[in-house]
């Protein structure tokens, strides 16, 4: 069952309050709008709620990340390094993409956790899906989501930089997917969620994020975006500048509208043709015919 329905802020804020376990979350960025603060917004949350939060990192260094979470009880951070050699090639990392496997980053959370169980963000996914099948990314992601050594995995995907199949793939394996685009009044998250009974719910939300990565619900967004209209007029009109006219001038219109297709019958025709009157069949045999008015079967010879 798909209930639609436009959000304030609640729902984009219960999942920052971790009110869900058990789940998976995608952030689904692009390029033209990045997910990458969100995320953070998401670990700064579970930091103040004193869970632990393990970061496997391949697009951002650890001290850029601790310099975006600055502020924040940073105690129970575990950095998994994967940034300054992610294909192994120096040995230098604490974490590769072919670990990317349930029993290695099991075993990873537990050798530096104190806790049952933790958060693990993901930062992000594309960089996996490059070297690793989606399928074998999904497998894990699933195992992870439900083998209770994480509450809950969030991880952050660049959209654009896959086929349209891996994406639905792993959107469809997420209980929580936010989808995020640029707008005028900041960022607009789109919200899937699905409940434990089956319902899907879904809302649409502005955002902003402070410098501090609070989140500020900026309420619905409008229907008509003033930004996306500006970007579509100042799209280049790629017919500018062919050899030929796509176009119609109005006497080209009128001269199409008035031409009889081939196949189309006029009214004058369909008259004709759907014109019913009397008729019989008549037979005139002819002299080869031996016909016997006495014994018509005579020539059945039975």
């Amino acid at each position: 069952m798909l209930i639609s329905f436009s959000i304030c802020s609640t729902m984009l804020h219960d999942l920052l309050q971790g009110t869900d376990t058990g789940g998976l979350f995608i952030i689904q960025d692009s390029g033209s709008c990045s997910g990458r603060r969100l995320l953070w917004s998401f670990i700064k949350a579970a930091l103040n709620r004193t869970e632990a939060v393990h970061v496997l990192s391949f697009e951002v260094s650890e001290d850029e990340l601790k310099d975006g979470l600055k502020g924040s009880p940073i105690e129970r951070l575990h950095f998994h390094n994967a940034y300054s050699d992610p294909l192994a090639w120096t040995g230098s990392a604490t974490f590769t993409v072919d670990q990317f496997c349930v029993e290695k980053v099991t075993k990873l959370i537990k050798q530096t956790s104190q806790v049952k169980t933790a958060i693990l963000a993901i930062d992000s996914l594309s960089w996996i899906l490059r070297h690793i099948s989606p399928s074998a990314v999904c497998k894990t992601l699933q195992q992870l989501k439900n083998g209770g050594c994480v509450a809950n995995v969030i991880g952050l995907l660049h959209s654009d930089m896959h086929s349209r199949g891996t994406v639905g793939s792993l959107c469809h394996l997420a209980t929580s997917l936010i989808t995020v685009k640029a707008v005028l009044r900041g960022d607009q998250a789109m919200i899937t969620k699905r409940l434990k009974s089956g319902k899907v719910l879904q809302g649409e939300e502005v955002f902003t994020i402070k410098d501090d990565l609070t989140v500020i619900g900026q309420g619905k967004p409008s229907r008509s975006e003033p930004q996306e209209q500006m970007c579509i007029s100042n799209m280049a009109d790629p017919t500018a500048n062919l050899t030929f006219n796509l176009r119609l001038s109005e006497s080209q219109r009128e001269a199409k509208e008035k031409l009889a297709l081939p196949f189309v019958f006029s009214k004058e025709k369909k008259a004709a043709l759907l014109h019913t009157g009397s008729g019989r069949i008549v037979y005139e045999p002819d002299a080869n015919d031996d016909y016997d008015q006495e014994d018509p079967d005579d020539d059945l010879d039975v």
